[in-house]
């Protein structure tokens, strides 16, 4: 079944960058596919982080939007058409996606994305669960296996790997042999351990500075201010890679970014490539981005390893703002979701 082209569908717009958490539902046009697109009926979407830093400007420099700009990264829904020439889904599949970072606008009743951003959702997972996946496995699994291209029997630390992100991060790491340790407040031990961590650290009663050294990789989560630390711990010649602090130089060749965003993002990134050469090691940063083909993959994981995602809250779409000032607040216990 087609949409008709003068339906309309609701969405959740912001008009300008603003230092307020404010959206707006407004009815637009249901989106055309292209030939290689497919349409999906919206059942749930994350809610992240990354929507307060779009909505207050935070990454123009790396993805810079029109407006009125329809928010969210992540879904799961329902394909409701495909375009002509699309060949691995078909109607009524049940499908999860983080949105291609130039096509966001998960905050919708319908959304349109090409075949290869998208994947046939985990068996194990309800609508509500599966939408809580594909923003943090991706960022995980890029991480790994796209920047720091981890080596099995090596050591990997996350800080603060006891909320959404270390849910995923964790199972995904020991898939690949790494041997992974975290830290964070003791509420998050015991559901950490029992996803594979080898190794907790309670950053209230211990500094992991003191207790860690010798250390492969390290997936910072902090940000900027935590960086020199988390390179202190880590062994000549090795990695880390931000999610949270600057991105620098290599990270726009890497993006493909124009010259003057290359020579930006070198003096941005700068102090902190300078402090990981002079002790030998390396400073990445990541910006996640959609890729079906990975999504499949770490479908198959999620599916043999039952992996479950964290969810901390359930809002409603109507109470999109409830949803992304819960997470701006920085308190949520896991993923903050909305259903359509």
């Amino acid at each position: 079944m087609r949409k008709g082209e003068d339906e309309e569908l609701k969405a959740a717009q912001m008009k300008k960058y603003s230092k307020q958490i404010q959206v707006e539902i407004n009815n637009i046009k249901i989106p055309e596919i292209n030939n290689h697109e497919v349409l999906i009926k919206v059942k749930a979407a994350g809610v992240n982080p990354l929507d307060i830093l779009i909505l207050n400007g935070s990454i123009r420099m790396i993805a810079d939007y029109d407006f009125p700009l329809t928010l969210g990264n992540e879904l799961s829904g329902v394909i409701e058409a495909v375009g002509k020439d699309v060949v691995k889904f078909k109607v009524g599949d049940p499908v999860y996606t983080r949105l291609p970072i130039n096509k966001i606008g998960a905050f919708a009743e319908y959304v349109a994305v090409h075949e290869d951003a998208i994947s046939v959702m985990p068996k194990n997972l309800s609508f509500i669960e599966a939408a809580a996946v594909p923003l943090t496995a991706l960022t995980a699994y890029q991480a790994l296996h796209d920047v720091l291209h981890v080596q099995p029997d090596k050591k990997l630390f996350i800080p603060g790997g006891t909320g959404g992100f270390g849910t995923m991060a964790i199972p995904i790491a020991k898939s690949m042999g790494l041997y992974v340790i975290t830290s964070g407040s003791e509420r998050g031990r015991s559901r950490t351990l029992s996803i594979g961590a080898d190794q907790f650290i309670n950053y209230k009663e211990e500094n992991y500075f003191d207790l860690l050294s010798n250390i492969d990789y390290v997936i910072d989560t902090l940000g900027a201010k935590e960086i020199k630390t988390e390179l202190a711990i880590l062994k000549p010649q090795g990695k880390l890679v931000s999610l949270k602090a600057l991105p620098n130089y290599r990270f726009a060749v890497e993006n493909n970014f124009p010259i003057w965003k290359k020579l930006l993002f070198g003096l941005v990134g700068a102090r902190l490539d300078r402090l990981a050469v002079k002790q030998n090691k390396e400073y990445h940063f990541l910006f996640v981005s959609a890729n079906g083909r990975q999504l499949q993959k770490l479908t198959k994981l999620v599916e043999d390893e039952d992996i479950k995602p964290a969810i901390d809250s359930v809002y409603k779409f109507d109470d999109i703002n409830m949803a992304l000032n819960k997470v701006s607040t920085g308190h949520s216990e896991g993923k903050v979701i909305i259903t359509l």
